[in-house]
């Protein structure tokens, strides 16, 4: 009697010479004979005695052996599955819709993350855990120049018929300047001497529109940069490092509610030491109570870090003042009145009743531009982790997740 494997490769039933058991055909080796499996070979692939499998007289022909292959014959075992058939891991519940099968996982320090196991040698999952952020992301300070401004002349004067100017009764008598005037020497608009408005004399007082500061606004600057400005930004770290491996397609488990998986090295006698039995599935998820212990990695980080561009509010507390003078004849040199008129209010003033207003002329006496408030600078957007995955475990892991 030899002892051989039952193949599920060669799954077969025997027949006419070959007997009433179960028949499998099994590899044979001619140094050593048929794979160790508790079942009986009836000849070996060369025997040619009367009766049996592969020659001899009215046997050959009844027995379907296959090349390089015998038929062996399993003793009534009460119906145990062959050995070649049973999970030679471990069998443990299956995993729920939607969850990976079962792999062995490892979890520790990036600086010690082992190779798979040989009974598990296929890498399925790397990730991080633990993600510690760095420090603030550094901007620059923002400045602005000062605004690119210029102070508007007044081209509004009225001469009115009393004393204060635009009073609800008082006549009006325009003394305009043309639109675009630079304030040198104009006689537009003038008004003649002993000009009457309403049985009253039109010129009594003189109100001359404030100036205006027109600005451009401002251009941002940077005022401080980063110290360092060319190194790299850190990105920060993981502490923890995932390896999920699995193997080939395992045998059944007997329990049909079971599956088979690799078992996981335990003790000294299978490094690396550290190998949980888990089941995987994309996202955040809760762990079935099958598999309790929760385990959420990521597949690295988004990094949205950057710094609002520098830019300037509107200018504020800008400021001008200019000398209005008017004058009784057309040429700018006979005096009649001269007033500071700031930007703050217009200027209504008492003149000679009657007196010509023949021209006028304007300039500039002060430009404060004013300022504009820097915008801008800040840290804007994240860094996070990314694509996160959950493992739920058969046991609690001895080491932080």
């Amino acid at each position: 009697m030899t002892i051989c494997c039952a193949s599920t490769l060669g799954l077969g039933v025997a027949s006419g010479g070959c007997g009433s058991s179960t028949g499998y055909l099994c590899p044979w080796d001619e140094d050593q004979g048929p794979k160790g499996t508790p079942c009986e070979v009836l000849d070996p692939p060369d025997a040619g005695g009367a009766g049996g499998c592969g020659g001899g007289d009215g046997g050959g022909d009844d027995c379907a052996a296959e090349d390089d292959t015998d038929v062996a014959v399993v003793p009534d075992f009460g119906g145990l599955m062959p050995a070649a058939e049973v999970c030679a891991g471990q069998c443990v519940p299956k995993e729920p819709l939607g969850w990976s099968e079962p792999a062995l996982l490892w979890i520790g320090s990036p600086d010690a993350v082992p190779s798979c196991p040989a009974i598990a040698p296929i890498i399925g999952y790397e990730g991080y855990a633990d993600f510690a952020a760095p420090a603030p992301h550094q901007c620059p300070a923002c400045a602005c120049d000062p605004p690119e401004a210029t102070c508007e002349v007044p081209v509004e004067w009225k001469a009115f018929a009393s004393f204060p100017c635009g009073g609800p009764e008082a006549p009006a008598t325009s003394f305009a300047a043309p639109e675009g005037w630079d304030g040198t020497c104009t006689s537009a608009s003038a008004v003649e001497a002993g000009r009457m408005c309403d049985g009253a004399r039109c010129v009594q007082a003189l109100a001359i529109q404030a100036p205006r500061v027109v600005s451009a606004g401002c251009a941002p600057k940077v005022a401080e940069a980063p110290e360092n400005p060319d190194e790299p930004t850190p990105a920060g770290s993981f502490a923890l490092v995932a390896r999920a491996c699995t193997g080939n397609a395992s045998p059944p488990c007997a329990d049909p509610g079971m599956t088979c998986t690799p078992a996981p090295p335990t003790g000294d006698a299978a490094p690396p030491e550290g190998f949980l039995t888990c089941i995987h599935h994309e996202g955040e998820q809760d762990c079935p109570a099958t598999y309790p212990d929760r385990h959420v990695f990521h597949a690295g980080v988004e990094d949205t870090r950057g710094c609002a561009p520098c830019g300037c509010a509107q200018p504020v507390g800008a400021t001008c003042s200019v000398l209005a003078s008017a004058f009784s004849d057309e040429g700018c040199s006979q005096l009649v009145a001269s007033q500071v008129i700031t930007s703050d209010a217009p200027d209504c003033g008492t003149v000679a009743s009657g007196t010509a207003l023949g021209s006028k002329s304007v300039s500039v006496v002060s430009l404060d531009p004013g300022r504009c408030e820097p915008v801008g600078g800040e840290p804007v957007g994240s860094i996070a982790p990314t694509a996160a995955a959950t493992f739920c475990c058969r046991r609690t892991s001895a080491v932080p997740a």
